[in-house]
């Protein structure tokens, strides 16, 4: 929003303060004052001058040869412009004169005449050619009749003029009219505010007699007026609305088209002008579009509509889009006599949709989606006829044609001293915040410290008790808050436990050598419910669709982690990338029933991993090993034990796994997870090499590590190590023989880790040898042989016995 100060001077008195400090001030407020600028540099010496006459030059074709009145002397001038005439009044350089880019205006001889001064272009006067009228862009500029001749050219064209420039918040809607910041500049400045007098004569013939207004849907138009204006005259607008147009980034056009766009900058209201007699008929009708209708709109743009679109039209075409811009067929022109005024609130929603489908942003629509001032609609209305009646000579008919079932209440705020002062810190008086509302000029009953206040309609951000200790804070000044801190005990924030624990989990996984992946938890059906772990099978037999997906790609929730990790493996091994180790930690989504969802499906916290290729890469010492079972193995045994968390590991076919090389994970009895390599068919659907993966229900996990910090001695005295080989069937399970070594070994036995397994030679077929460390230790004595061999042979007995195990020779 650009606010011209001169003409914010007609509202408010800013006379004593600069545009420095108002705008340090506006700042200071809550609106940001983004930056100040000039209309024009500073020009001195420029006056108003009366072109007596205006003949050839004796020398050249292209020259004329003036003698200008400037009041205090008569000047003759030498100017070239094509527009110079006899009976002119016009800006002149006179001698001495400094114009914008520092250019000096002296006296100088042009082909053998002297010539003193200069007649100047608006562009010369330091006003950007965008903004210049049409009929003075490639000439000088006429002023009107009324110019006083001698008087400051400079003030007549507003180019002492400063411009703020308000970078407005979405909330601030009041704040994008002229009048919106005079209520602001008067609450900081506490001044008195001056609003225009709106008083129009109009004739005895009645609007009603020459339109009527239809409104279809009353929820995106609850309110349009009509105002009809007779014999109106087309023409230049009056200089001073011109120059505040400019100042706002505005270009001039006519006196009607300038009026309905002053009006639209001074109250906040667009406004909408047709010619009367090219309307199409005498009813106005505000409707839905039809699908492929089109409207050729004031750009010469023919333009597609549908149903999203809201229209005006004569009861048969659109002749404007609601709120964003008119029609070509319906524009004021040179030859207009009559014009049908248009005031109306529009839906935000509804101009938003039409301005963002057609790529049309206008000051209008701007306005229209924040949401305008339901009480200012008719006034901004009245306000252009009297502007009409006056600049284009028009005649006013009575009345205003409308549809009205806008509502106008006002919101009602309750505030008191003591929650205000609770809220900011202060120690603002009752007396202070009743003065602070008489700045804004908000209605109020106050009683024992508790105000009522009434929002006026032009401040749509205040509806709640924490807009209006905004407003008092802003008001009251941000400055004079205290700086103290809040009292009361303070807490550094943290993790929670859960929080702490998942990132454990992370900083292992990624100490172990894997990277964080991020996958998507919208799957197709087919990767949705593949390798999917038994524990979460029991939960759900199949995945949840979408009822509306963007893509069939992209239907179904994750019931495992693991497919999207092996899409992303793929598309890196096609990229040349052969050696990777990936983790994630998030949710896949499970539900009892996948037809009707009656409540969310819950979300299980799982960890996944996934490697292939080349896990030990040293080519210096030429050692290279590849992933296999066993280093997923000893990654998933490394987590647990950093958790304290005991398992066994179960041999397992499942489906999309490798047969003879996946293992189940059991805490106790209950499952929760697997790990091993993937099935041949399966590697191959995804491009990959040999592949090893792991998914743990972290839920349960989480659940059972104990959270307590432990501590035990460093041992004092020396560790026995034995080792065993035990030769067993083929199918009995390494991990069945170790969990009843340690159930016998006793309490001095520390550790069992198996160093080999061996088949083939000196064997009998269908037989495999283990071989196991055991390690004891006593933490308060030195062990003795015959305790290490009691032990020992306990160990034997039982794993003769249940496993029909033989000591190997």
């Amino acid at each position: 929003m650009f606010v011209s100060l001169n003409w914010l001077k007609n509202y408010v008195d800013i006379d004593n303060i600069s545009p420095e400090q108002l705008a340090e001030k506006i700042t200071k407020s809550g609106i940001e004052v983004e930056g100040i600028e000039y209309v024009a540099e500073t020009s001195s010496n420029v006056v108003v001058g009366y072109v007596q006459s205006c003949e050839k030059h004796p020398n050249a074709d292209k020259l004329n040869l003036c003698q200008v009145d400037t009041g205090e002397e008569e000047l003759q001038i030498i100017c070239g412009a094509p527009n110079i005439a006899q009976g002119q009044k016009v800006a002149v350089a006179k001698p001495g004169a400094v114009l914008p880019g520092n250019v000096k205006i002296k006296k100088a001889k042009l082909r053998g005449v002297e010539s003193q001064g200069m007649i100047c272009s608006l562009q010369e006067l330091g006003i950007e050619e965008k903004f210049v009228p049409k009929e003075f862009a490639e000439g000088i500029f006429v002023f009107p009749e009324d110019a006083e001749v001698g008087s400051d050219a400079l003030e007549l064209l507003n180019l002492d003029d400063a411009i703020l420039e308000l970078g407005l918040t979405p909330n601030r809607a009041d704040a994008m009219s002229m009048l919106g910041v005079a209520y602001e500049t008067s609450a900081i400045l506490d001044t008195p505010i001056n609003l225009p007098d709106v008083s129009i004569n109009t004739s005895s013939d009645k609007a009603a007699d020459y339109v009527s207004v239809k409104v279809e849907d009353a929820e995106l138009n609850p309110y349009y007026g009509a105002f009809v204006i007779e014999n109106v005259e087309v023409k230049n607008s009056p200089l001073w609305m011109r120059n505040y147009l400019i100042a706002a980034g505005i270009r001039p056009i006519n006196n009607v088209v300038d009026i309905t766009n002053y009006v639209l900058l001074e109250y906040g209201q667009p406004l909408h002008a047709f010619d009367y007699d090219r309307f199409g008929s005498k009813e106005i009708v505000v409707r839905r579009a039809r699908d492929k209708e089109t409207i050729t709109t004031l750009d010469d743009q023919e333009r597609e509509l549908s149903s999203n679109h809201l229209v005006i039209t004569n009861g048969q075409e659109p002749t404007a889009i609601a709120g964003v811009m008119g029609g070509a067929d319906s524009e004021v022109s040179d030859q207009t006599q009559t014009v049908l005024l248009e005031a109306a609130y529009f839906s935000p929603a509804a101009v938003r949709q039409s301005s963002k489908d057609h790529g049309l942003r206008s000051e209008s629509s701007a306005r229209f989606e924040k949401g305008v001032d339901p009480d200012r609609i008719k006034r901004a209305g009245l306000r252009a006829c009297q502007l009409l009646s006056e600049y284009a000579e028009g005649t006013v008919l009575q009345g205003t044609v409308e549809f009205d079932e806008l509502d106008r209440s006002e919101a009602t705020v309750e505030v008191s001293t003591e929650k205000v002062n609770e809220r900011l810190g202060t120690e603002i008086t009752t007396e202070e915040i009743s003065d602070i509302l008489r700045k804004l000029h908000f209605d109020f009953k106050a009683n024992d410290g508790i105000f009522i206040v009434s929002v006026p309609s032009r401040r749509g951000d205040i509806t709640i008790f924490e807009d209006m200790v905004e407003e008092i804070a802003r008001i009251y000044g941000y400055d004079n808050l205290p700086y103290t801190l809040p009292a009361g005990a303070g807490q550094a924030g943290g993790l929670t436990s859960r929080q702490s624990l998942k990132r454990e989990i992370k900083h292992y996984m990624e100490g172990a050598g894997l990277m964080e992946a991020i996958t998507y938890s919208l799957t197709s059906k087919e990767r949705a419910e593949t390798l999917v772990s038994p524990e979460v099978r029991e939960h759900a037999t199949e995945s949840i669709r979408l009822s509306m997906p963007m893509s069939e790609e992209h239907s179904n929730l994750r019931l495992s982690i693991l497919p999207e990790l092996l899409a992303s493996f793929s598309y890196n091994t096609a990229r040349k990338q052969a050696n990777l180790a990936y983790y994630e930690v998030g949710t896949v989504f499970v539900s009892p029933t996948t037809e009707k969802l009656t409540e969310q499906p819950r979300e299980l916290l799982r960890v996944s991993g996934a490697v292939t290729g080349d896990w030990l890469l040293h080519p210096m010492q030429q050692e290279k090993k590849q992933a296999d079972f066993f280093l997923v193995k000893g990654i998933v045994e490394g987590l647990l034990d950093k958790l304290g968390i005991v398992v066994t590991f179960k041999q397992a076919k499942l489906e999309g796994m490798h047969p003879g090389r996946t293992a189940q994970v059991y805490l106790g009895a209950q499952s929760i997870g697997f790990l091993g390599q993937l099935h041949p068919t399966l590697q191959q659907s995804y491009d990959l090499k040999d592949t090893y993966v792991f998914d743990l229900d972290m839920e349960t996990l989480l659940d059972q590590i104990n959270n307590e910090p432990d501590f035990s001695k460093i041992p004092r005295y020396p560790s026995v190590s034995r080792d065993i080989a035990l030769v067993v069937d083929q199918e009995i399970p390494a991990g069945d023989i170790k969990a009843t070594i340690v159930e016998k070994g006793g309490t001095l036995l520390k550790d069992v880790q198996v160093f080999d397994v061996y088949q083939g030679e000196h064997l009998q077929a269908g037989k495999k040898s283990i071989a196991f460390s055991l390690f004891y230790q006593d933490p308060e004595r030195t062990l003795k042989d015959d305790e290490v061999e009691a032990s020992y042979q306990a160990i034997l007995s039982a794993v003769e016995e249940k496993h029909q195990a033989e000591l190997r020779g």
